[in-house]
């Protein structure tokens, strides 16, 4: 979760800065316009296709399948020689190990077992967002000082540009998040803005080259997901409280966004599919996990309502049965078991 500045039309913008008051959308004054959803919003929905899967999370879907207790601290590192700095972003190498990033640019791998911590790129004057690995066994992440995305060998080595703004021709103002496709190709959610709707998902081919995939428009692009039989891509859409799909057509083109899930009363915020084949949505208000079952329903897989292990989740990665949280919101990993839920 990150919000954005104003921005002036000519030559380049500095790094957004994080304010509060980016985060309170404004409302519209139409008496048709629903009291809990941004300006913008409503009139967006009427340029998608309808659908009748659209699900809505009620009260019943709102009560938590797990027990916080299936929950745990992988690793804590609010203290010691090296902390965790408010980690956005989480992903799982092949060999077991989990990395995250910091608020300050850093990049951290955590061993299989957990426990322990070690900086792999240490901190500068940017923010390490969402991180995947990609083509190569190599790590990519999103550096929103740069407006880029970063690449580093996890064997050996620092960090090199991958991609960064602009993207055919199109200027970043807050990237945010990545996921591949099973042909190595990136994409990438631009935030836009966290009050008017906007462009959209970037594609970036495994040589560097890109472009605006699908313009949207969305509300706050954040979490981005491919899902596993590559039929289309899905965005979390912040400010919209909901989930979109936008499928992935036989010639590699957007198709039009169709709306999943509507989220009431949360920030979704960061996908992943899990080994199960259901989407997984963290979501950084309230500091809980939803998921969407296969009859499109979204349930709260599990709720910190003390916000302590679970504490404003922005991103969620898969590791077999065992999902992991960045906490935006506290200096530790979460790991939840999630077996049979």
């Amino acid at each position: 979760m990150a919000a954005v500045s104003d921005r002036a039309d000519a030559g380049p913008a500095p790094c957004p800065v994080l304010r509060f008051a980016d985060f309170s959308p404004r409302r519209a004054e139409s008496p048709d316009h629903r009291a809990d959803e941004p300006v913008g919003a409503a009139t967006r929905l009427l340029l998608m296709p309808p659908n009748s899967k659209v699900r809505t999370m009620t009260a019943a879907s709102s009560e938590p399948i797990l027990a916080m207790s299936r929950a745990r601290v992988f690793v804590d590192a609010s203290v010691g020689q090296v902390r965790l700095d408010h980690a956005e972003g989480v992903a799982v190498h092949a060999d077991g190990s989990v990395w995250c990033g910091g608020e300050a640019g850093q990049v951290y791998r955590i061993p299989p077992e957990g426990g322990s911590l070690e900086e792999r790129v240490g901190g500068g004057e940017g923010f390490t967002l969402a991180l995947a690995f990609g083509p190569g066994g190599n790590l990519y992440y999103v550096d929103l000082g740069r407006r880029a995305v970063m690449r580093l060998d996890p064997t050996a080595g620092g960090p090199e540009l991958f991609v960064e703004s602009p993207i055919g021709g199109h200027d970043l103002v807050l990237p945010n998040a990545i996921a591949f496709d099973a042909a190595g190709r990136l994409y990438l959610t631009e935030s836009h803005s966290p009050t008017e709707p906007g462009p959209g998902v970037f594609r970036i081919d495994p040589d560097g080259s890109g472009e605006l995939w699908s313009p949207g428009p969305f509300l706050f692009a954040n979490g981005v997901a491919v899902a596993p039989d590559q039929s289309a891509v899905y965005v979390a859409e912040t400010w919209s409280r909901r989930v979109t799909r936008v499928p992935l057509l036989a010639d590699g083109a957007a198709g039009e966004p169709e709306l999943v899930a509507e989220l009431p009363g949360t920030l979704p915020d960061g996908l992943a599919f899990g080994p199960d084949g259901l989407l997984y949505v963290a979501c950084y208000q309230p500091s809980q996990v939803v998921r969407i079952d296969e009859d499109g329903t979204p349930r709260v897989l599990i709720r910190d309502d003390d916000a302590i292990v679970l504490a404003h989740p922005t991103n969620i990665a898969f590791r077999d049965s065992t999902a992991f949280c960045a906490n935006l919101g506290r200096w530790h990993i979460t790991a939840i078991e999630l077996d049979s839920a």
